[in-house]
């Protein structure tokens, strides 16, 4: 090795003069915390849907006490799952006194997506039937 900051190129067969550039895993590190970010979002809006329509239903539907759990603990965790991303995203990669912390806080993130998954396939198998409005709406006026 000629520098112990050598970066490693992951295509070494690669002919295109632009791909020649080794990956910046800082950059790359930053777009894999926003995609996830972005799926975290999309997962908190249907929770947020979910929870609405057990809102709806009422305490004299099945199940009320168990989904309104689930869904907010589901939620709580989508908030610091997301909180957590961003600080991630916002740390350096390259700065090698910060990969620890980088490494602990991705461990706690995906740990935690890993539970809510599990609290969202509970959510799922007890159902949510949407009711109200929505529903007698297009009952009437089938498209």
């Amino acid at each position: 090795m000629e520098s112990e900051r050598e970066i490693i190129d992951l295509q070494p067969g690669n002919l295109n003069p632009r791909r020649s550039q080794p990956i910046n895993l800082n950059h790359y590190a930053t777009k894999k915390s926003v995609a996830e970010s972005m799926l975290d979002v999309a997962l908190f809006m249907s929770n947020a849907t979910r929870l609405k329509a057990v809102l709806e239903q009422g305490p004299a539907s099945h199940y009320y006490t168990a989904l309104v759990t689930l869904i907010s603990i589901s939620l709580l965790l989508q908030v610091v799952i997301g909180i957590l991303l961003v600080v991630i995203a916002r740390l350096n990669l390259n700065e090698v006194g910060k990969q620890g912390q980088l490494n602990q806080l991705n461990n706690t993130a995906t740990s935690l997506v890993a539970i809510t998954i599990v609290i969202n396939v509970f959510i799922t198998a007890f159902g949510v039937h949407k009711t109200g409005s929505l529903t007698a709406r297009t009952s009437r006026n089938p498209l």
